[in-house]
């Protein structure tokens, strides 16, 4: 294996992020760069017992427990080199218990189910001498590198989950273990490699990519609930999370500018849903899109956004719809954080409310000329799944030279 390629390997990749996630996700982008030339088995996260009583009406529970009870959509392939598999086993909720000596029973237990799991489909699919990829899992994966007996593993780090009272309670000593026992950990930004070099050498970034091709093609297609909104759009695309996005900055901004119309698309939690922004006439929530369909959304925004609050889980993370505006040529106006300062250069980045409002008017004054549009597409033509997983196979293998 030379730098930049790993070849005919068998992959288990294991993760927070389910395949049937309603929006993209970056482990899955992975999955099928990676199965371009190795074998990958995708498991999705085992459901666990509170989760099973709690969310029964949850299209992936109903999915997870026909798997266990019926043994329907266990194992499925997706495409030539990638299978999904959902595990038959319920997991203990256990996240309620003090740290210590009990927890760590449970949690044993917990892998120990998991990783049966994980063997039986291996063993069905031949899969032998298997790579080990974690994805910000160090609850049910901390002990699979032992109990699956893998010769080499990676833990990819994409989110400070720590910032998060669940995840701090056990994490704050699960992670740190996790990352010290995997043989390399690789990040998708500076800030979250720093902190994991901490714990384990062999941190590296990889960065992240993005599908520049989908989003840079501009059908002329308006669709029609966007259609008849007032023009100019100042839009954001993605996942409306009150932990990640700033509901004050957003209200400020409809409210000094309301001949703006400020479009919103993507599901809601409950701070949204009960924000003071759906009180607003200039303000447009879209609901969630199919991800097919979201380039001709952003293609319909004057002006994009990425109004992030500073927090300890936003400060290092890689916003992957940067990428997808600057595909589309773009505008983007968004929060200066750490992660950010790689699209310095692109970007506009703003730390209060007289930032956003000074750099939209500038955008919506000013006229784009082909330079500017080109220059934000190549940015984010740099910034493929294909160049990260280059990026990662060389971390594997500049490791396994020195072993």
């Amino acid at each position: 294996m030379e730098n930049g390629s790993i070849i005919n390997r068998d992959v288990i990749m294991v993760g927070l992020q389910p395949w049937d996630l309603e929006i993209g996700g970056n482990f899955k982008n992975m999955a099928f760069q990676i199965a371009r030339q190795n074998r990958v088995l995708y498991v999705n996260k085992p459901l666990d017992r509170k989760t099973a009583l709690t969310s029964k009406l949850d299209p992936k529970t109903i999915t997870r427990l026909k798997s266990i009870k019926k043994g329907v959509g266990v194992l499925e392939k997706v495409t030539t080199n990638l299978w999904v598999f959902n595990p038959q086993t319920m997991l203990e909720s256990i996240n309620w218990l003090p740290p210590g000596r009990l927890y760590k029973i449970f949690n044993k237990l917990n892998n120990r189910r998991f990783a049966k799991q994980i063997k039986q489909a291996c063993n069905k699919l031949g899969f032998k001498r298997s790579l080990l990829i974690v994805d910000n899992d160090f609850f049910n994966s901390l002990y699979l590198k032992e109990y699956l007996k893998i010769d080499f593993s990676v833990y990819y780090l994409r989110d400070y989950l720590l910032s998060q009272p669940y995840f701090y309670k056990h994490g704050v000593l699960s992670e740190p273990e996790l990352m010290q026992k995997v043989d390399i950990v690789t990040t998708n930004s500076v800030y979250l490699t720093e902190y994991a070099q901490k714990y384990n050498a062999n941190s590296f970034y990889i960065g992240q990519g993005c599908e520049f091709e989908v989003f840079e093609k501009k059908t002329g297609h308006i669709p029609m609930d966007i259609g008849d909104i007032p023009k100019p759009i100042i839009g954001y695309c993605g996942a409306l999370l009150s932990i990640r996005l700033d509901i004050g900055l957003l209200i400020s901004i409809a409210k000094n500018k309301p001949q703006w119309s400020i479009v919103l698309i993507g599901p809601e939690d409950e701070g949204f849903k009960k924000s003071g922004l759906h009180h607003l006439k200039n303000v447009y929530f879209l609901g969630h899109k199919e991800p097919y369909s979201l380039p001709d959304y952003v293609h319909s925004f004057d002006v994009c956004l990425n109004p992030q609050l500073v927090n300890e889980m936003t400060i290092g993370n890689y916003p992957r719809k940067i990428d997808e505006y600057l595909a589309a040529g773009k505008p983007v106006v968004a929060t200066a954080t750490k992660a950010m300062e790689e699209f310095a250069a692109c970007t506009y980045l703003c730390s209060d409310l007289n930032g956003y409002l000074l750099a939209i008017e500038k955008i919506l004054a000013s006229q784009d000329d082909a330079g500017q549009v080109h220059s934000r597409i190549e940015v984010a033509k740099s910034h493929t799944w294909e160049n990260s997983i280059i990026k990662l196979y060389t971390a594997i293998n500049s490791h396994q030279n020195k072993q």
